[in-house]
């Protein structure tokens, strides 16, 4: 188990079991890291649509940091894309305190939402990455949805 260190193995009851905050750590990074990309092309999507592109929340412990050290990449927690002053798509990754951390992505006014974790490459949605090119697919369709109403 490569990059695995002794500190990672606890023996319990006889078993030897995997515990290690290492890894938990490097997951966090990544979730993080791909959360500051998909920010990215939420902006650029919204800007090349003419919607609108809100923060909503920023992370708890950037809040109530007082003075200690922030290290997260970027400070914020959620985001909205807006038509007309609604919104659209809300955006939101996992504080930094909840165990099984994701990015969760939501229409708003209907049930439609998608479940994001880190891979080792990007985002993925399940199994399938998943990459801008998509996430301009869902906007398209919440669009055309909108248009409808």
């Amino acid at each position: 188990m490569k990059g695995l260190r002794p500190s990672c193995f606890l023996l319990k009851a006889g078993s030897l079991l995997l515990d290690c905050p290492h890894m938990a750590h490097a997951q966090d990074e990544r979730l993080y890291t791909q959360w500051v990309e998909l920010l990215g092309w939420l902006e650029a999507e919204a800007s090349a649509r003419g919607l609108g592109f809100e923060k909503v929340a920023d992370f708890p412990d950037y809040i109530y940091r007082m003075e200690r050290p922030y290290d997260l990449p970027t400070t914020v927690m959620s985001v909205a894309l807006t038509v007309g002053g609604q919104p659209l798509l809300l955006a939101a990754v996992s504080p930094r305190h909840v165990d099984l951390k994701g990015i969760s992505l939501r229409l708003m006014g209907g049930s439609k939402h998608w479940h994001l974790h880190a891979g080792e490459r990007g985002l993925l949605e399940g199994q399938r990455p998943f990459t801008r090119e998509r996430l301009a697919v869902l906007l398209n369709g919440a669009l055309r949805g909108v248009a409808a109403v």
